[in-house]
């Protein structure tokens, strides 16, 4: 699977609590919102719910939405 490939699959089809606070930490990165640390902890939470708790995402799932949206690298 290459990069776009893995970008689409792993950004779709998410939990649907997960989903929501990632598009409204996109939403809040886009407009320059000043809860932008709120939506990043709502964003890491629901990572790791989504991870751990539920065993929605395996582990290699979570780390490239930590990298991509928490950590800001280009993976």
């Amino acid at each position: 699977m290459n990069k776009i490939q893995r970008q689409k699959a792993w950004e779709c089809g998410l939990p649907a609590y997960l989903q929501h606070d990632l598009d409204a930490y996109k939403e809040g990165l886009r407009s320059g919102s000043t809860l932008i640390d709120c939506l990043w902890c709502e964003l890491y939470g629901s990572i790791n719910g989504a991870e751990i708790d539920d065993q929605a995402i395996t582990h290699e799932h979570a780390e490239y939405l930590r990298d991509k949206y928490l950590r800001q690298i280009d993976v």
